[in-house]
């Protein structure tokens, strides 16, 4: 599906595969976020439906059943699988999971399906063997009794989510819609992520290496807020822009202001700043015909070879070939 930008002969179908005690904010974020990735013409990119093993009601973490329309047949042909969070004790605390579902799974990974966890569906993966020797996340909470049960999954519990070739892994709650994000990127480019981002009311992108946000106090939302001045950086990428400058629009010192940027928003401002560049800098390689040279000047990078290096740390190509992937009319860009 990467780089389908033209119509296509039908939806990607998703198939979301809910257990005993499923996560009710885990479950319904595939439905939501999927849903909202559409075309111009508003043709929608993906078929999201819901079963679980024998079709048969199972219970939320919301007090609440799901009836589901569908039997674990629906992995037959989808063409990716999600299994959202669950609190079931027999998983999470023995690691044992239905055969028939293992037996599911499994079929769908050896046939190419991809496949995806949220939270502590990486417990359903890792019973299944999807996960051994692949780098994997979950819900930092649930981190060290998962290296009990798992040990040959190589757990990194800091980050929001992991992809794994075609096996992706995301930590609890909100990591979900990042991570759905995040596929959406992958198969149609950060035009269509971000449309459907905004529909979500959600930042259109979190580096999937970003941190969790592990027992860290909230930030009390007053007029000192480092807000208005990231809105204010995000008007002037093409601009150098200085620490000092960032504090000075805050009416801060630098040192008063570094901390409660950081506070708020878990990088420090050079990392922010260069995050938001690189970002910039992917959206115009895919929406623009500009020259790298010009995009890498538009976003604050001054030269080609900045720009190069920092979209190769990130995402591990250059811009050119990222060009290639995710613009319309590669062919006929200058790069």
């Amino acid at each position: 599906m990467r780089n389908n930008r033209a119509m296509t002969v039908r939806p990607h179908r998703i198939a979301v595969l809910a257990l005993d005690q499923v996560v009710s904010l885990d479950l319904g974020t595939p439905s939501q976020v999927f849903s909202t990735a559409r075309a111009v013409d508003q043709t929608h990119f993906y078929d999201v439906r819901v079963c679980t093993p024998g079709g048969l009601p199972v219970r939320s973490t919301a007090g609440f059943q799901v009836l589901p329309d569908h039997g674990l047949e629906l992995l037959d042909t989808a063409d990716t699988v999600i299994v959202p969070g669950i609190h079931d004790d027999a998983v999470l605390s023995s690691g044992t999971v239905e055969p028939e579902v293992i037996t599911a799974l499994r079929a769908a990974h050896e046939r190419g399906g991809r496949i995806v966890s949220i939270c502590t569906g990486a417990f359903v993966l890792a019973a299944a063997g999807l996960l051994d020797g692949r780098r994997a996340t979950t819900h930092w909470a649930f981190a060290e009794q998962f290296r009990l049960l798992h040990p040959r999954v190589d757990l990194d519990p800091g980050v929001l989510f992991i992809a794994d070739g075609p096996v992706l892994t995301s930590a609890g709650v909100a990591a979900g819609i990042d991570l759905c994000l995040h596929v959406i990127r992958l198969d149609h480019g950060s035009e269509v992520a971000n449309r459907a981002a905004r529909r979500c009311v959600m930042p259109p992108w979190r580096d999937g290496g970003q941190a969790q946000y592990i027992e860290r106090p909230v930030p009390k939302v007053t007029d000192t807020s480092t807000a208005g001045v990231r809105e204010w950086a995000r008007q002037r990428l093409h601009e150098p822009i200085a620490l000092r400058d960032l504090a000075g629009q805050a009416r801060m010192s630098v040192r008063t202001f570094t901390r409660r940027f950081r506070s708020e928003t878990g990088l420090s401002p050079a990392q922010w700043l260069l995050q938001q560049r690189t970002d910039h800098a992917r959206l115009l390689l895919e929406t623009t015909d500009l020259t790298v040279d010009q995009i890498a000047h538009r976003c604050g990078f001054g030269t080609t070879a900045a720009l190069r290096q920092q979209l190769h740390q990130r995402i591990g190509v250059a811009p050119s070939t990222y060009r290639r992937t995710f613009h319309p009319r590669a062919e006929l860009v200058e790069t």
